[in-house]
């Protein structure tokens, strides 16, 4: 074993005494040449070494300073006049020294007694030193024994509370035990020697404790973000008359701060659905609170009923104004049954997926801005197919990003997972977080929104209906409208009150269309499973808005109508300059 650079913590050494005062190394020259007073050299004398006087000391200190000059031997202490069980026994660490495959106690310095209590020479460590067992170090001490290599054991604690860490160091020879008559090899070492193991400890008690101390606080910080994360969350998803819809929020492992990934699903009336996922560049509890604020503008921009881009626009301002240093990503789609497509808008956000009844997935390209919160630019609109039969993927970059590759890659995987991706909703979800790799361990949030568009046949088709008519204006479009609107609801058999309701609802919207409107006119009617969605369409850009009519007015009755007898309605603009309004009935299930 080597105790040179522990020499230099040692008080009363050499080396010591030169850290103390590097800067007087000829100073310190001087005081090691003095010898004893009146033996040493005059004054201004070259002082030179006695052979004499060396074979004196030599005799007198048993040969440890066999051929050292005198002039070495006064002053401090020499570490060569220290023996191993004196420097072990001043270290303040714990140090204990065993011998032979059944590990016997060897020695123990005052700091491992101070600890632990005194130990028996000669005993087995498995049976004298409990501590051993509590630290897991038996069989650790066999395996260093057997390799010949140091192994170290970072804070482990015992029953006292204390914590350590320690070194397990092989030996050839334990130091201070008897040779007991063994021959020694050319190298000194004696034959047969069983070895021994030197166990090193500090405590590091203080040191855990802040730790732990540390990793409570960021636990509990992670908690909070994970259930302020969570709450934020759509805690139930909507479910579109026309779509099936599931998602998935995994938060990043323990070594990963809460993200601010989310998703939502927001219906907007006459059976138009809106998709949302987003991303916030950022990490805790301030990153989750900036998500929730911006999923609440999101649900409140989509009230608007504004095309997909505007939507991005009103939020790319809104984020600026949250916060200037947190940037978000976000992808915001719009689905109309009537249209079989999404159109949708993205503000630096990943591609959309959809994957065709046989397989063949397509990625949305263009057009991309953007993030959120940079300003200065215009988005605008894309499409894609959603046919009946198709899956929509929408996702956050947790899912396909990863440190050893190009993000492209990952958006590729993703691909080739979801051509293989059969089920439902939630079954490919939990297929694609299984291909990507996403375990518990992560190191990023992961939020997934899979969007199918179902194929109906036989029975189930005939819950879905679609009925459209042209209206060209003139005293004959409410007749036509009422006759058409009649002819419809009763060959899909609704009862006769709802029957009378639907046709008073789109004879008023009829009404109004040809009042405030301009051609071309159309009228609609869809069925689903669950609602009746009645739509009227002009080439006016004006919205109608509800208003208290007086009792001598002759017009402005008919928005109230249709908001009295309906379960909903609604309007918007429509792509080329023109509006719909439409209003729900709920079927009687």
């Amino acid at each position: 074993m080597n105790f040179t650079r522990w020499s230099a913590r040692l008080p009363g050494t050499r080396r010591a005494a030169a850290r103390d005062d590097r800067s007087s190394v000829p100073a310190a020259r001087a005081e090691y040449a003095r010898s004893e007073p009146g033996s040493g050299p005059a004054d201004g004398d070259t002082p030179e070494a006695s052979p004499g006087a060396s074979a004196e000391i030599s005799e007198e200190s048993g040969g440890r300073t066999s051929g050292r000059p005198a002039d070495q031997l006064s002053g401090p202490t020499l570490l060569e006049d220290l023996s191993a069980r004196e420097i072990l026994g001043r270290l303040p660490a714990l140090v204990a020294l065993v011998h032979g495959p059944d590990h016997r106690i060897a020695y123990v310095n005052d700091a491992y007694a101070a600890a632990f209590g005194p130990r028996p020479t000669g005993a087995t460590a498995a049976e004298a030193m409990p501590e051993l067992d509590e630290l897991s170090l038996l069989p650790l001490m066999d395996q260093v024994l057997r390799s010949g290599t140091p192994r170290t054991v970072k804070s482990r604690k015992v029953r006292s509370g204390n914590s350590y860490t320690v070194t397990c160091t092989p030996v050839a020879t334990p130091a201070g035990l008897p040779a007991n008559g063994r021959s020694k090899s050319k190298n000194g070492r004696n034959k047969g020697s069983e070895g021994g193991v030197l166990l090193y400890a500090a405590d590091v008690t203080d040191h855990a404790e802040a730790a732990e101390r540390l990793r409570t606080s960021e636990r509990r910080h992670r908690e909070t973000a994970v259930t302020l994360q969570r709450s934020l969350l759509p805690q139930e998803l909507e479910q579109p008359d026309d779509l099936r819809i599931a998602a998935t929020y995994q938060p990043g492992g323990t070594d990963a701060a809460v993200g601010g990934d989310w998703y939502d699903v927001i219906t907007l009336g006459a059976g138009r659905t809106a998709l949302v996922i987003g991303d916030v560049m950022g990490r805790g509890v301030r990153a989750a609170a900036v998500m929730g604020q911006l999923r609440t503008a999101v649900r409140a921009y989509a009230r608007l009923d504004l095309p997909p881009h505007e939507v991005l626009q009103l939020l790319d301002g809104l984020a600026a104004e949250i916060d200037a240093s947190q940037i978000a990503t976000c992808a915001y789609a719009v689905h109309d049954p009537n249209e079989g497509r999404l159109v949708y808008a993205s503000a630096g956000h990943l591609p959309i997926l959809v994957r065709d009844q046989d397989g063949t997935v397509h990625r949305a390209e263009d057009p991309t801005g953007p993030p959120l919160g940079t300003g200065g630019w215009i988005h605008t609109s894309g499409t894609i197919a959603l046919p009946p039969g198709s899956t929509a993927v929408l996702y956050t970059d947790g899912l396909v990003e990863r440190r050893s590759e190009d993000i492209d890659e990952g958006v590729a995987a993703l691909e080739r997972a979801l051509s293989g991706a059969k089920g439902s909703p939630q079954v490919v979800c939990d297929r694609l977080i299984r291909s990507l790799g996403v375990t518990a361990e992560h190191d990023d949030d992961v939020a997934v929104l899979v969007v199918q568009h179902p194929a109906r046949t036989g029975t189930n088709a005939e819950l879905f209906h679609n009925a459209s008519l042209d209206l060209l204006g003139g005293i004959e479009a409410a007749p036509r409208a009422r006759a058409f609107a009649t002819g419809v609801l009763t060959s899909w058999r609704f009862p006769v009150e709802l029957c009378d309701l639907g046709v008073l609802a789109a004879s008023e919207l009829v009404a109004n269309s040809l009042q405030h409107g301009t051609p071309p006119m159309r009228l609609g009617l869809r069925r689903t499973d669950r609602r009746l969605i009645i739509e009227v369409t002009d080439g006016d850009d004006h919205l109608p808005r509800r208003r208290r009519a007086e009792p001598a007015d002759e017009s402005g009755r008919g928005i109230s109508i249709v908001a009295t007898i309906a379960s909903s309605w609604g309007s918007r603009r429509t792509p080329g300059g023109g509006k719909a309004v439409w209003c729900e009935f709920a079927l009687p299930q």
